[in-house]
């Protein structure tokens, strides 16, 4: 009898019980993109749809533990890394990840809350810069988090064009900026790319609180475009569609009292399945 794989995507992140970010939304971009997903918990943090009340850490043997049981059994296509807090968690990925055969990374830098609370300290950004973006095939900042990176004010689209080179001369390979925090009726985001390539991407914005875990989805879905076999750009092409139309389905739905999530599962994809060799 013939047997087939499943594309398979790996995220390294933190909790979110309400199911919107984090892990949650990670698993279901991936499922919903017709992939399979395996996971590592890198933090717990105790939040719903309002905000994070308390962080409950993972201990740091534990991450490298489960990234080994992971990819010593079900080998990933690729992996999606999401917030890491400490320098020696970023410390432990990163050597974890070196005993293995090279796997595309998408790494989406969290650094700061909605609210616009700081959520790492100098000397972790500092690791990250030094350790994670060298093995990272792409990085995708938000206009708060590339203000850190660039060590500069990004509020215009002007601002974001600086800030992108700025930050590619730091080491990453390809950075998608994301423009979600531009005060305006679409949204541009910009695509630089380790070869020279500038691209730019506008979306329209919709007027709604439900965005909790877009970034999160967007990175996600970049990864599962990634495992599918798609090449960077049309990855970074298709992931930025998936997310406006889970965006778009999700916008007049209440769910939570706060910010609530996306729908991601507005037109799921089966399980594909790849010839196994």
């Amino acid at each position: 009898m013939k047997k087939y794989t499943y594309p398979s995507v790996l995220t390294i992140a933190g909790f979110d019980g309400s199911g919107g970010a984090g892990i949650q939304a990670d698993i279901k971009t991936f499922s919903a993109l017709g992939c399979y997903a395996t996971s590592v918990l890198t933090a717990l943090p105790v939040q719903n749809t309002m905000g994070v009340r308390k962080i409950y850490p993972v201990p740091i043997e534990a991450v490298a533990d489960q990234i080994e049981a992971v990819l010593d059994d079900i080998f990933p296509d690729a992996i999606k890394i999401g917030m890491v807090h400490t320098p020696q968690l970023v410390e432990t990925i990163v050597n974890t990840l070196k005993k293995y055969p090279k796997i595309p990374v998408v790494f989406d830098p969290v650094m700061v809350a909605t609210s616009g609370h700081r959520l790492i300290e100098e000397e972790t950004i500092h690791t990250i810069v030094e350790q994670l973006f060298p093995i990272a095939e792409i990085i995708t900042p938000n206009m708060d988090e590339a203000s850190i990176l660039a060590k500069m004010e990004v509020k215009t689209l002007e601002d974001m064009q600086t800030a992108g080179e700025k930050i590619l001369k730091s080491g990453c390979k390809n950075i998608l900026l994301k423009g979600g925090h531009q005060e305006l009726s679409t949204v541009t985001s910009l695509f630089f790319e380790e070869s020279g390539k500038r691209s730019s991407f506008e979306t329209i914005k919709f007027a709604t609180n439900n965005t909790h875990g877009s970034g999160c989805t967007l990175s996600s879905a970049i990864a599962a475009f990634i495992a599918r076999g798609e090449n960077l750009f049309n990855s970074v092409d298709l992931a930025q569609q998936y997310v406006f139309e889970a965006i778009k389905n999700g916008k007049d739905v209440a769910i939570g009292k706060g910010n609530g999530p996306l729908n991601h599962f507005f037109n799921p994809h089966k399980l594909i399945k790849n010839d196994f060799v």
